[in-house]
């Protein structure tokens, strides 16, 4: 099984560091090898997790994006499925991951605190790696370049409150994630324009 994992993995590196894909400059080492680390530290504080979905689930759950932005979470489902069915995984653990990526994608539908650990593990730290490193730097560069262009800064500080919101109250699921991040979900608040009435 780790033979294969490792090929999805470098499979994955190599794609999104084309230079299509408009973040083919950070992506791996800024998002998806942090979404990694912190999902394995959370599978040791959760031994019944099945490690070899969970590093399959990182590599993953934004495959889509990489092959087609607009259509990511469809080509995720297929694509992802065709490549790891390729790469030799069994047929029950594609089904599997496909299954769980498809669940964490659904974050807005469905309480993933009663999602399988895996799919709990892996969108912990995926909300995580959000607010890691310089993540919502590199956001904020690509969304004023492209998606958002013109937009003032107020603007871009209310789609990072909006952006971690998200990840805080849809994603972050597992206790220790939430204990060892508030300090951090604070902060980036206040960073993003969530005043304190007093600072000291």
């Amino acid at each position: 099984m780790l033979d294969k994992i490792v090929a999805f993995r470098e499979h994955v590196k190599d794609a999104a560091s084309n230079e299509d894909f408009i973040h083919h400059k950070w992506f791996v080492k800024w998002h998806l090898e942090i979404v990694e680390k912190l999902a394995i530290e959370l599978c040791g504080h959760h031994p019944e997790a099945d490690r070899s979905a969970v590093e399959v689930l990182v590599w993953l759950h934004d495959y889509g994006k990489i092959f087609d932005y607009d259509n990511q979470y469809a080509t995720t489902l297929t694509t992802g499925r065709q490549k790891l069915s390729e790469l030799g995984f069994p047929p029950e653990f594609v089904d599997k991951v496909v299954s769980s990526a498809e669940t964490l994608d659904k974050k807005m539908e469905v309480d993933l605190h009663q999602a399988p650990i895996e799919v709990q593990i892996v969108s912990s730290a995926d909300g995580c790696s959000h607010m890691v490193g310089p993540f919502l730097k590199i956001f904020w560069n690509e969304a004023t370049d492209k998606t958002f262009a013109g937009k003032e800064f107020e603007e871009l500080m209310q789609l990072d409150r909006r952006k971690i919101d998200k990840d805080w109250n849809r994603k972050i699921v597992l206790p220790e994630a939430r204990q060892a991040f508030e300090q951090r979900y604070k902060f980036l608040r206040e960073q993003a324009g969530e005043m304190p009435e007093k600072y000291l």
